[in-house]
């Protein structure tokens, strides 16, 4: 886990970008799957992957897929580079394209899995949003595929590409707060109520039976299940743990040094609302691990609304008349804006040792305290380039380049699946990391994969 994360330091990685992206043979042609779009502004996380490829040298935006056309239509217009891309509605096409190098998908998470497979064994590199998974058999397959055919695969976990973080990662590894036994992840993130939205026709220029792909059509169509909304449902989404909280997981789970939990326990609920909403949007989680004799613990908690924050990540809670202090950006890159409403997030993680404490209070942030005294310690703020990271490995071939190699984000997504299968059955379970089951509970198993919509079926062997 250590040395794929510390390789090339600043200096040294953007000189490799430029001594690899020198020439224009080296451009890497590219199609990103999925532009998103809410309300009357259009964005979401594939407008993040266009901006993010349009700024660097050397690589061609030569396709766009979205199932929705007026989507597809304000991607293609966000191209800043070369000739006008092909707009595609179906991923299966774009993959029949031999000009295209790399696929970056920005879709729902119930179809990340089932087109990294695909792109894989079309032979094409693969930058997937997170979680990579909508399930843990999809986990399982995801690894397979990108290894069965060799493969460059990045999870889009892009605090792994800061500088700083990295930095904090490696303070720990190296004993700067003692032995560290605890981690915690926040996602304190406002999500007001969806409401209720009903059955309809499906809009024009969109094509659902795509949209749906693996999930079932048994609902019929409804804006509620369509964008963004689609992360609160469980044949589409995660809920928020697997939105916004899949970052914070993966941070804790590294900062750790673990893998996977033998034990994991989850309560929570729908608190407030009477509304469509499927998943939980509160839920305080428990991770228990047991690797190479040490025995260590994660903490992971969801809250929707109003809320403290805690050490520097988040606001303080201040009197009135009290300054409070600018809170450093994060976020998932595609929740609905809040205009006027002053932000009460906390997103973020702590970890707790022997001889300190250490805080990461942003995407490119770090803080620490050590001793009884809480002494400051060391602290940065560095971002980096997670696409240009990518890119890198793209061009070397060297999997062991990218800060978020699919096994690493797989791991991370694992985590969150358990946690919501606990919430489900209502009671821990125990999990074996030999086979991926939860040991003796069928109920909880039923839940590691799920029944899919032909054609739309990710492969037991891939």
């Amino acid at each position: 886990m250590d040395r794929r994360h510390f390789l090339m330091s600043s200096a040294a990685a953007f000189g490799a970008a430029s001594t690899m992206m020198g020439t224009p043979s080296d451009t890497v042609r590219v199609a990103v799957i999925g532009v998103g779009g809410q309300g009357k502004k259009l964005g979401g996380r594939g407008v993040a992957h266009i901006n993010g490829y349009n700024k660097l040298p050397n690589v061609e935006i030569v396709a766009m897929c979205d199932v929705d056309q007026t989507h597809l239509d304000h991607g293609v217009s966000l191209v800043a580079k070369g000739k006008k891309p092909k707009a595609y509605t179906d991923i299966r096409k774009v993959l029949e394209d031999k000009d295209i190098d790399v696929i970056s998908i920005a879709t729902p998470n119930h179809w990340h899995t089932l087109m990294t497979v695909w792109a894989c064994q079309a032979g094409k590199d693969v930058y997937v949003e997170k979680p990579c998974s909508h399930n843990i058999f999809e986990a399982k397959q995801i690894v397979a595929a990108a290894r069965k055919y060799d493969r460059i695969v990045q999870q889009g976990s892009q605090i792994r590409s800061s500088l700083a973080v990295q930095e904090a990662v490696q303070h720990m590894r190296d004993g700067l707060i003692g032995d560290v036994y605890l981690s915690r992840g926040l996602c304190f993130k406002w999500r007001d109520t969806i409401g209720r939205t009903p059955v309809t026709d499906v809009p024009p220029g969109v094509d659902y039976n795509l949209w749906l792909g693996p999930a079932p059509a048994t609902h019929g169509f409804s804006m509620n299940r369509f964008h963004y909304n689609w992360h609160w449902f469980w044949d589409t989404g995660n809920g928020d743990l697997g939105n916004q909280g899949i970052h914070e997981v993966d941070v804790a789970r590294w900062g750790l040094g673990v893998k996977y939990p033998t034990k994991v326990s989850a309560i929570g609920g729908h608190f407030m609302f009477d509304d469509d909403q499927e998943t939980p949007n509160t839920l305080n989680c428990a991770f228990e691990f047991n690797e190479d004799g040490k025995h260590k613990m994660m903490e992971f908690e969801v809250r929707h609304w109003m809320t403290n924050g805690e050490a520097t990540v988040g606001h303080p809670v201040t009197r009135p008349g009290e300054a409070r202090a600018a809170q450093p950006e994060t976020g998932d890159g595609d929740a609905p804006p809040r205009p006027g409403v002053r932000n009460s997030d906390a997103i973020g993680n702590l970890f707790y040792g022997s001889k300190g404490f250490l805080d990461v209070d942003s995407y490119s942030s770090y803080k620490s305290w050590l001793g009884r005294g809480q002494d400051p310690g060391p602290a940065n703020n560095k971002g980096g380039d997670h696409f240009l990271n990518f890119l890198e490995a793209v061009r070397s071939r060297k999997r062991e380049h990218l800060n978020a190699e699919i096994e690493e984000g797989a791991a991370s997504t694992v985590l969150v699946h358990l946690a919501n299968i606990s919430y489900r059955v209502g009671r821990t379970i125990h999990f074996d990391s030999k086979t991926m089951t939860c040991v003796g509970d069928a109920e909880a198993n039923k839940y590691l994969t799920r029944a899919y919509r032909k054609p739309f079926v990710v492969p037991e062997k891939v």
